[in-house]
């Protein structure tokens, strides 16, 4: 069984952008019909957070694209979500908006998200299934081994190098 996910608040200088839209939201906050704050707290608890490595040797908009497609095959993202904007990404990544705005366009491309004039980023389909979701059997079965694998003695490194050797026996040439 999963445990429910925990709400903790977020600090205005932590994360500044995110506390400007949290404010913004709730000053305007309305529940239509058919709806009501859980959905909402559902929406505000999807803001994807970017995590760029400048030592990975990969170019930073790509970082951003596959963190964009990893958090769509997972569920974090949804159809219809708003990504961050151009500037909230940089305030809290501190890199060159037109890189953001190259990952942006790169998801518009692939049809992944679509950019509304004015309004923002938003997520036109998913990349997920039930199989890749937070609540899916194969997820917790992995969790598991991860533990596991902990109890064992491996750390982080130890772990990456047996998913990537398990993984290009089941999947070689890739």
């Amino acid at each position: 069984m999963v445990p429910p996910a925990r709400f903790e608040p977020l600090e205005r200088r932590t994360f500044p952008w995110c506390a400007k839209v949290l404010s913004t939201y709730l000053k305007t906050l309305y529940f239509p019909a058919g709806s009501g704050p859980a959905r909402h707290l559902a929406m505000l608890s999807r803001v994807i957070e970017f995590r760029i490595d400048q030592r990975s040797g990969v170019a930073t908009y790509v970082q951003l694209v596959q963190q964009v497609e990893q958090a769509l095959r997972l569920g974090v993202l949804s159809p219809g979500d708003k990504l961050p904007t151009a500037r909230e990404v940089v305030e809290a990544t501190a890199i060159n908006p037109n890189t953001v705005l190259k990952a942006y366009r790169e998801l518009e491309r692939s049809g992944l998200v679509e950019a509304k004039r004015g309004m923002g980023t938003f997520v036109r389909r998913s990349l997920g299934s039930q199989q890749t979701g937070r609540n899916s059997p194969l997820r917790y079965e992995l969790a598991k081994w991860m533990d596991h694998a902990r109890a064992a003695g491996l750390g982080r490194d130890d772990i990456d190098a047996l998913y990537v050797d398990v993984r290009a026996e089941h999947f070689p040439g890739h």
